[in-house]
């Protein structure tokens, strides 16, 4: 199953059909289909609460909606638990908590997602986006990043890293849009799996003239990566990304449009009186 792609469960034998092209259905019913946000998962305990905070963000900006909590890994409710208290009674649109494709993007959320009762459909993932680059700026002007723009001034992008070249261009899209916001180089780094690290982007820059060489921390909430990467930072790092209120905006624009490709799909395939 693709991301953004429906899974409708039904019939008698219980199969599950996968809604593929301008056949996809809309979800019936008046209500809104639920939230479930997809969070990583991690072994710190910062990392949970911040996710149940950007949560509450969420809440606030939009009451009516109900918003629930699954994790890949690591921290409960894992993703198959959350979708199967939904069970089959109410459909509900998955959005990544994760900031750029990936193998868990296009494999693992929507191999869960088949595998429960629930009526689901596959939102992108948060990046590359506008509002993330909001969010980005925010922290690194919050980390004491200056108003005018230094000269030797550079930026690391520090993120997790995937060995999936989607990630890869995700993450190096976002420190596009970062850089031409900021006027100064950004070098896309990563914790794992892909190259360069934060400490071979600082070299990188470092080699190149720069000497305030800032770390933009491209991550949802506080972990073993993000301190790996801020403990590389020579000048001012930004703290992760958590509850700004521009991630909240952004988990709701994923699902809204998640909803209008449905709408829109099942509008095309409607036939005509």
């Amino acid at each position: 199953m693709r991301t953004g792609s429906t899974v409708r469960k039904g019939g008698t034998t219980g199969t599950k059909a996968r809604a593929t092209g301008p056949a996809r259905t809309a979800f019936p019913g008046p209500t809104a289909p639920a939230l479930v946000v997809v969070a990583h998962g991690s072994r710190d305990p910062r990392a949970l609460s911040t996710v149940r905070a950007l949560l509450g963000e969420v809440r606030a900006l939009r009451p009516a909606l109900p918003v629930h909590l699954g994790h890949i890994e690591l921290n409960e409710p894992l993703l198959p638990d959350t979708l199967g208290a939904l069970g089959d009674a109410a459909p509900a649109v998955l959005v990544p908590l994760l900031l750029s494709r990936g193998h868990h993007v296009t494999r693992d959320i929507p191999e869960m997602a088949e595998a429960s009762p629930a009526r689901t459909r596959v939102a992108a993932p948060l990046g590359p986006h506008p509002l993330l680059v909001d969010a980005l700026h925010a922290r690194l002007l919050e980390a004491g990043w200056p108003a005018r723009v230094p000269a030797d001034g550079a930026v690391v992008l520090a993120s997790a890293g995937s060995r999936d070249p989607q990630s890869r261009a995700g993450t190096a899209r976002t420190a596009t849009h970062l850089a031409a916001r900021l006027g100064v180089p950004v070098l896309p780094a990563y914790a794992s799996a892909a190259a360069p690290t934060v400490p071979e982007a600082v070299r990188a820059l470092t080699a190149r003239g720069y000497r305030r060489i800032a770390v933009a921390s491209c991550f949802t909430a506080p972990g073993r990566f993000a301190t790996q990467c801020a403990a590389a930072a020579p000048w001012i790092v930004s703290a992760p990304l958590g509850t700004h209120p521009a991630m909240a905006r952004l988990l709701l624009h994923r699902y809204d449009e998640a909803l209008r490709t449905v709408g829109t799909a099942a509008r095309r395939a409607a036939p005509v009186p």
